[in-house]
């Protein structure tokens, strides 16, 4: 019961800690819509799944103790951040609209993987799943179990991301409509 309470109580701290993931559902969420911060919280969330799954399978424990993979993989994601980065500022604000949720689109596809990559080259969710796996849960912890330790992290992933993005985008929507009302303009 302990360990439940550990893995329960160190997955809802890791969670809620702002980083990589929580930038881009408030990015996607902002900027294009809803649906596509949704869609980001499920790569996120699918993400978590790949730490799950190597853990498991014991190559976590590789992890932890090689620091030349352990920086392999910061050095992945930081790319993969900067990347996206760099993407964002080299978008012309020429091709910007007023409000870039109309004319934006972003695929399905491409917000899911967003969040996917985000999660799953993010060296925090690394760091968080590996250690709960080598630290917290013992190896004698039944297999089923370990799974459901697993679906809990994605889940309270998808969980609290869903309800980033939801918010970042009511309060986007309320300001944009405020705005737009103090201009004398309909707020669409």
């Amino acid at each position: 019961m302990q360990e439940l309470f550990a893995v329960a109580a160190i997955t809802l701290l890791a969670v809620v800690s702002p980083g990589g993931d929580f930038a881009m559902v408030t990015r996607n969420s902002m900027m294009r819509s809803r649906r596509a911060g949704v869609l980001t919280s499920v790569g996120i969330s699918l993400g978590v799944l790949v730490h799950v799954a190597y853990s498991m399978a014991g190559i976590g424990l590789l992890i932890s103790r090689s620091i030349v993979i352990f920086s392999a993989i910061k050095f992945a994601g930081a790319a993969y951040l900067i990347y996206l980065g760099i993407t964002m500022l080299r978008a012309r604000k020429g091709d910007a609209p007023t409000d870039s949720r109309e004319t934006a689109p972003l695929s399905d596809l491409a917000a899911l993987r967003i969040g996917f990559l985000t999660n799953a080259l993010n060296p925090k969710t690394t760091l968080f799943v590996v250690s709960l796996f080598t630290q917290v849960i013992r190896v004698d912890t039944p297999l089923l179990t370990q799974l459901g330790y697993g679906a809990f992290m994605s889940v309270a992933h998808l969980g609290w991301f869903v309800l980033v993005g939801w918010a970042v985008w009511l309060l986007y929507a309320i300001t944009t409509g405020m705005r737009r009302w103090r201009k004398g303009q309909p707020a669409s």
